[in-house]
């Protein structure tokens, strides 16, 4: 579902991008994908650091079931570390699910959040 959202958008997809790295008193937090938009059409490598500094940023969160509270807890806090912990010149958030919830849709889009329906991998 990821890599069938960034084929249409574009950019350079990272997958997996840890955020905040496990530490004394810390959980490492991974994001299941950063894309930087006006980065270089391609898959990174997950050993090649990109910075995200200056960069319009599209944060993604992917789970294939219906759209759900933990899914977009997951959404928020995930933007909220990438624009604290990094200085992007824009952070977009979208989630990526198998299905909507009409009375949850709503109230993610009030918080920015970007929900978008498609069929599941499988």
């Amino acid at each position: 579902m990821t890599r069938r959202y960034w084929e249409r958008v574009g950019g350079t997809l990272l997958e997996e991008y840890c955020v905040v790295r496990r530490g004394p008193g810390v959980a490492q937090r991974v994001v299941d994908a950063i894309i930087i938009v006006d980065g270089d059409r391609g898959i990174a490598s997950p050993k090649k650091h990109r910075s995200l500094n200056g960069r319009d940023l599209i944060v993604v969160q992917t789970k294939a079931t219906r759209l759900g509270m933990y899914l977009l807890g997951q959404a928020f806090f995930s933007r909220e570390l990438v624009k604290d912990l990094f200085s992007p010149k824009s952070v977009r958030t979208v989630v990526l699910c198998a299905g909507d919830d009409a009375v949850l849709r709503p109230i993610a889009e009030r918080y920015g959040i970007e929900v978008v329906v498609e069929a599941a991998e499988y």
